[in-house]
């Protein structure tokens, strides 16, 4: 074992002699093919890339729930930003919004520039049908001056509804792309990691559900601030040569918006992220539930796990409706001001046209052009206030969402080596070995012993539970990238360029069988393309299971294997192997939790394929199986 990388310029160790047995204490020689794995963890979309011929697919962070509840972080605190020292830091979820949006920055702009213009239309149109109803109070009117400003209303009318058409369908069309970006790219990233800690229903809900949270800020929140922005200005610069009361009053009343619509947003947005949390804590007990439910069933616990999921779900049920009594409560609010506002400006401009009221112009009453004009703007002049406040809670929600997206991204395990794309064998002799390898472990890292393997031997993997033994399987098949070290496969270092090829030369023995929803005949022949299963079948010790199944090779089985016992299905992965013919063959704790009759009957299997002259890497507990190995090795 070392400490540190070897220098790569030193003579790799000769290749041991394949009759010897016992530990190694010093390199040893080993080498093989890989059929993809049907093991457990494997997600929907590594199973649709197990189709592909050639080689073990890695399996994804989609995997397997996090049977611990999502800790509910202190969106408070995140929302005030600050750091250790009280210095403020970047809200995450603003961050990863506005990369997110980033590359379809210039057509949101373009969008919200369009509605405001479009707004903005609106006081030419006041001005117009002011004019007009000025010219009906005192007669005789123009007729015809009446009617041509009739039809330039119209005429602008159209225009602003053509400008807002075209400025949602940008919107839509930006936001759309921005979801759509995200939710691939976090559906092909976890399809080529390996299982994490934290679960894939939660995972599903961020890719399914929340992502789309997202859409309602970019194509109404946006540009709803950009007309709050502006277009209240603009109409209070028109306002101002006709009445500087009604200036006032608009002045004082549209400030107090936003301002209350701020310190409610802040107890919407930890609303909405707790709610948010909740429902992925939610969706992550559902799918360990539902993977356990013949256990449950054994164990009569059906009562307990109803009772446990109505407590989570009443639970929700209160954030959500607490998110909506929030909601509710910021239209309240806006409305009660927004109506204040609009009332008093009217109260004032029509006192002001009966000739009541003779303050608020400039050098005398307000004439009733504009008197008429002003009342008319008033309503508009909140309009933009009253859109971005029903859009507040979409922002809040989105925020929350693009936070849990962030932390997605930073919590995320490496990729696997390689793409997961079907590729040729990699040439070369079957041989493994590997020199002063490190592996991360999440808590530590792992010193390996080298290993030099040459093609047909045989090798042991033991040592205590969590030693490694597993995360050394997986970075021989290229889904673990080490942290220091080299891994050579036939002859050439494991790396991007050749680990799809490695792949296709390889069989996996997961610990815990994972089968596609096709026929048992479909998922042995995955990759292989032998027909007569029965050769492999009778190898591994399995026809006669095969034989007991309602419909044979037929017969569809559950994701877990359902209707096989636990030895029962590793039988059929060891099956695979034979009927794929790998030259590589790696086997996690292959007999573990099964009786002596059937260990035996796995334990056969995998010697038939070792003595078929394959390359057996196998991680072990059991030391009947590591003795019958040509090497041992003790990691930890």
């Amino acid at each position: 074992m070392r400490d540190s990388a070897p220098d790569p310029a030193s003579d790799a160790a000769p290749p041991l002699d394949p009759g010897t047995t016992g530990p190694v204490s010093g390199p040893v020689p080993v080498s093989g093919p890989v059929v993809p794995d049907i093991g457990a963890g494997t997600s929907s979309a590594e199973a649709a890339a197990l189709h592909r011929p050639q080689a073990l697919s890695p399996s994804g962070a989609l995997s397997g729930p996090d049977p611990r509840p999502a800790p509910e972080t202190d969106p408070a605190g995140a929302a005030a930003g600050c750091g250790a020292r009280g210095r403020r830091t970047p809200d995450p979820g603003k961050a990863a919004l506005a990369a997110l949006s980033a590359p379809e920055r210039r057509h949101l702009k373009r969008a919200e520039m369009l509605s405001v213009v479009a707004a903005l239309g609106w006081i030419a149109q006041a001005a117009l049908l002011a004019h007009a109803l000025t010219l009906m109070l005192a007669p005789p009117a123009d007729l015809t001056l009446i009617l041509a400003e009739a039809a330039g209303f119209a005429a602008i009318g159209l225009l602003r509804t053509a400008l807002t058409t075209r400025s949602e369908a940008m919107a839509f069309a930006a936001a759309q792309s921005v979801v759509s970006a995200a939710r691939a790219r976090l559906i092909e990233t976890e399809s080529l990691r390996r299982p994490a800690r934290h679960g894939s229903a939660a995972i599903a809900a961020l890719a399914v559900d929340k992502l789309d949270l997202i859409e309602p800020t970019l194509t109404r929140f946006g540009p709803a601030m950009a007309r709050t922005r502006i277009v209240p200005l603009v109409m209070l610069a028109a306002t101002l040569p006709f009445s500087w009361a009604a200036t006032l009053i608009l002045a004082v009343a549209g400030p107090l918006i936003p301002l209350f619509m701020a310190l409610i947003g802040m107890a919407a947005r930890e609303a909405s992220e707790r709610q948010l949390v909740r429902m992925g804590t939610l969706s992550d007990m559902l799918a360990e539930r539902l993977s356990a439910l013949i256990d449950i069933r054994a164990l009569n616990a059906g009562p307990a796990v109803a009772a446990d999921l109505e407590a989570q779900s009443h639970d929700l049920r209160s954030r959500t409706m607490k998110v909506l009594r929030i909601a509710f409560l910021s239209s309240g609010v806006l409305e009660l001001f927004a109506a204040l506002g609009v009332a008093m400006v009217a109260v004032h401009s029509g006192f002001a046209v009966l000739g009541i009221v003779t303050f608020g112009g400039w050098g005398g009453p307000v004439t009733p052009f504009g008197a008429i004009f002003v009342l008319l703007l008033a309503p508009e002049f909140f309009m933009p206030l009253r859109e971005m406040a029903a859009a507040w809670h979409d922002r809040a929600a989105a925020l929350a969402a693009a936070g849990e997206y962030a932390e997605w991204e930073a919590r995320a395990t490496p990729a696997i080596l390689g793409s997961g794309q079907e590729a040729p064998p990699l040439p070369g002799p079957a041989s493994v070995a590997w020199r002063g390898l490190v592996l991360d472990l999440g808590d530590r890292h792992l010193h390996v012993p080298d290993v030099a393997l040459a093609p047909g031997q045989s090798l042991a993997l033991t040592g205590a539970s969590g030693a490694g033994k597993s995360s050394l399987i997986a970075a021989l098949a290229g889904l673990v990238r080490p942290v220091a070290g080299v891994i050579e496969v036939a002859g050439r270092p494991l790396d991007d360029t050749t680990a799809d090829g490695w792949r296709a030369r390889l069989a996996h023995v997961p610990q815990t069988p994972h089968f596609l929803p096709e026929t048992l005949g479909a998922n042995l022949r995955l990759g292989c393309g032998t027909q007569d299963l029965g050769p492999a079948l009778r190898a591994a010790a399995a026809d006669q299971v095969v034989a007991r199944l309602p419909r044979g090779l037929l017969t569809r089985l559950g994701e877990r294997g359902a209707g096989l016992s636990g030895g029962e299905a590793r039988r059929m992965l060891v099956a695979r192997a034979h009927a794929c013919a790998p030259e590589v063959v790696l086997a996690d704790e292959p007999t573990a939790d099964l009786d002596a009759e059937t260990a035996r009957a796995v334990a056969e299997g995998l010697m038939a394929l070792a003595n078929r002259g394959a390359t057996l890497i196998v991680a072990t507990h059991d030391a009947g199986l590591a003795a019958r190995m040509n090497h041992q090795v003790e990691i930890g």
